[in-house]
């Protein structure tokens, strides 16, 4: 084995330790004692339930990152990059020299190795729905369903990896030292685009979207919309139980497009006060600018990315780590680029986390301040965590690595604080 071998393996094997010490320590901050807050939610069958749904999904996490480690591995030591390179290359008539003829190869290279590692998350995405998702009753989905969203994933990501890879690819073969802006550009753009019109031509192939009837949860979001000036094109809901039991909601767009999702699984679970409050936490994250300053990062994030892979790309060492020394194509080394950015990735979403904990903590405030009901918040985030079996007490290391949002008693004793300021301004003077 090569040093550069050597050092892809030890740098992809590092980022799975640390996230497999994450999961340990999680496990190991697990408690019998239900928390105070839970008591009336939680009985002891059903908290001791929630604690075997977070064992058995980490046990999960655990053989799917540790199968995707060895496969990576196994392709790298094999020398199955270079059999795949060959590959593609023999499906081109075109001599290689010409672009017809790389950009063709290329994209057979990326759907050769992007189709492997789909392959094998397969088998794993069925165990996780129709056995620990069924054995918990989350899953309603049948195997129809899965199979039909498993076809209509494929196709809408070869058609889009195919867009974004193939644009990365020519940037990289026409335009020289500045072909990493251009990519950036580029697929900046494209992934703008996809925001705007996810929503009327992605997500309606996966779900159905059906306006919010007429009524009190209608009048309720409207009025809080207008108060706050929130501009929006509707109010929909979603049929969330076509897959799941479990409850979310969102918006999506921009401007006047902007809509309001509602799981249908939502509705039936909450109170209008609760649901209004949590869409009042949704508003709040664009009142405050969050999604924009979120985007910033992203694009920020992304256009370091293809600086960093600028400057790898004509590094010999770097197709030789994938034991590929002889005969590659820069196609070859943005993949092999992919597997040595996972670090940088992984310490990238980790800083992501940490401002997107803090905008959750901002639009809780913003919701329980501008609603005035932190109560109905707190209520239907105790909810949501009882209803799908969360994790009351995970690892400050898992929450630093890996959490979006805070955890629930924290954002439960911080809607708690507010309450009490605001109760403290209501009360008539002596």
């Amino acid at each position: 084995m090569s040093i550069s071998t050597f050092f892809v393996i030890f740098v992809l094997f590092s980022t799975y330790l640390v996230k497999q010490i994450a999961d340990f320590l999680n496990l190991k901050s697990m408690t019998n004692d239900i928390p105070e807050e839970f008591n009336a939610l939680f009985d002891k069958e059903k908290y001791a339930k929630a604690q075997k749904y977070l064992k058995i999904n980490t046990k999960f996490s655990i053989v799917y990152s540790t199968s995707f480690l060895a496969f990576t591995i196994i392709l790298i030591l094999s020398g199955a990059f270079k059999c795949i390179n060959d590959l593609s290359m023999r499906f081109v008539s075109d001599n290689l020299l010409l672009y017809t003829g790389y950009l063709t190869s290329a994209l057979i290279f990326a759907a050769i190795v992007f189709g492997l590692f789909g392959l094998l998350k397969i088998p794993f995405s069925f165990y996780r729905v129709f056995y620990i998702e069924e054995k918990f009753g989350f899953n309603k989905m049948t195997v129809k369903v899965f199979v039909f969203d498993l076809i209509k994933t494929c196709i809408l990501s070869i058609i889009i990896g195919a867009i974004i890879f193939g644009a990365i690819v020519s940037a990289f073969y026409f335009l020289g030292e500045l072909a990493w802006l251009y990519a950036f550009a580029a697929i900046a753009l494209f992934e703008i685009f996809i925001i705007f019109i996810a929503p009327v031509v992605i997500m309606p192939l996966f779900n159905k979207y059906t306006p919010l009837e007429d009524g009190e949860l209608k009048s309720s979001i409207e009025q809080y919309a207008q108060k706050e000036n929130f501009k929006m094109k509707g109010l929909f809901k979603m049929d969330g139980s076509k897959r799941s039991t479990k409850s979310n909601a969102f918006f999506t767009g921009f401007g006047k497009f902007r809509r309001i999702v509602l799981f249908d699984t939502l509705i039936k679970n909450h109170t209008v006060d609760e649901l209004t409050s949590v869409l009042a936490h949704e508003m709040g994250h664009f009142k405050l600018n969050h999604i924009k300053k979120n985007m910033l990062f992203s694009f920020i994030s992304m256009g370091f990315m293809f600086y960093i892979m600028s400057l790898f790309l004509n590094q010999e060492w770097l197709y030789n780590a994938f034991l590929m020394p002889q005969n590659h194509h820069i196609y070859n080394g943005i993949i092999f680029f992919g597997f040595l950015y996972t670090p940088i990735s992984f310490i990238l979403s980790v800083i992501s986390n940490c401002f997107s904990r803090k905008h959750e903590n901002e639009a809780d405030a913003y919701a329980a301040k501008t609603y005035g009901k932190p109560e109905s918040l707190i209520n239907a985030l105790k909810k949501l965590s009882c209803d799908n079996l969360s994790n009351l007490t995970p690892h400050k290391f898992k929450i630093f690595l890996e959490y979006s949002h805070p955890p629930v008693l924290e954002r439960i004793k911080s809607l708690k604080f507010i309450n009490r300021e605001i109760t403290k301004t209501q009360k008539p003077e002596k």
